[in-house]
């Protein structure tokens, strides 16, 4: 699965998220300059989308997204940590 804008709106996460401003939850850029030294992002990210997270970014959590498959998780997450 492609990654981009088109994909992360069409899955919902523009309803929380925004490329370059905060939201609900971070904007994409803030998490990629966060997990940017970190070589595991990429499968805790994905890991994330899918089964929610919590305390990272605050007190309000990330809820599960089971409507996106392993596949789209990945790149979903390779295109937030390119930004």
């Amino acid at each position: 699965a492609h990654a981009d804008a088109a994909l992360a709106k069409a899955k919902n996460c523009t309803a929380c998220h925004a490329v370059d401003k905060k939201l609900i939850g971070p904007a994409f850029k803030a998490v990629a300059a966060k997990y940017k030294e970190d070589k595991d992002a990429a499968g805790t990210l994905a890991g994330k989308v899918r089964g929610g997270g919590k305390g990272v970014w605050g007190q309000i959590p990330m809820p599960a997204n089971p409507q996106v498959n392993e596949a789209e998780a990945a790149a979903l997450v390779k295109w937030v940590l390119s930004l």
